[in-house]
């Protein structure tokens, strides 16, 4: 039986990743938490496929709304560093990323993946997983879809901010309106 995770702290993670400014370096749960930070932290199954990259260049193109609210977008997949690289040199109009404002991290040894619940074990590829992650390292939203269906980056806004409230939001909250 799976375990909950929303409500608990989220495993801490380190990973090798590909920054926004090309560069390789390494991203933390902790170093987020640090700085306090939220953490929008989402796997996608392999680079060079045909969802992934429409997720990730939607994610990049809102990234200024994430840093109004204080929060660090991580994309995670199974691929090495050195794949994330590549693929972020190659233009979208050939199936690549082109500039991407936040990093890819590698989970090449399926760690974080298994940990977060999301690692396909017979593929060695990570479902469509995001989670929410408040500053003080609490998990406060998880999602798993399959491969098939890329995520809402207006609805992962809008779930960020509706935790941010700190209050009670209804069906249907959106940005500005009272909490209960």
């Amino acid at each position: 039986m799976p375990e909950r995770m929303v409500g608990k702290q989220a495993p801490k993670f380190e990973m090798e990743a590909v920054l926004a400014n090309r560069e390789f370096g390494k991203v933390s749960l902790e170093e987020n938490m640090k700085n306090d930070k939220w953490t929008v932290l989402f796997f996608y199954p392999m680079d060079f496929t045909f969802v992934c990259p429409t997720e990730i260049t939607a994610l990049s193109a809102r990234y200024d709304e994430f840093e109004d609210l204080d929060a660090e977008v991580i994309g995670v997949s199974t691929d090495t560093i050195h794949t994330h690289l590549a693929w972020i040199k190659t233009d979208r109009k050939e199936n690549g990323l082109g500039d991407v404002n936040f990093p890819l991290a590698a989970d090449t040894n399926h760690v974080v993946s298994r940990e977060y619940g999301v690692l396909i074990e017979e593929e060695g590829i990570a479902l469509r997983g995001l989670f929410i992650i408040s500053p003080e390292g609490e998990l406060m939203y998880s999602v798993v879809n399959h491969n098939n269906i890329g995520r809402d980056v207006t609805e992962t806004l809008r779930v960020l901010q509706a935790l941010q409230t700190g209050g009670l939001c209804p069906a249907n909250w959106k940005p500005g309106q009272a909490t209960i």
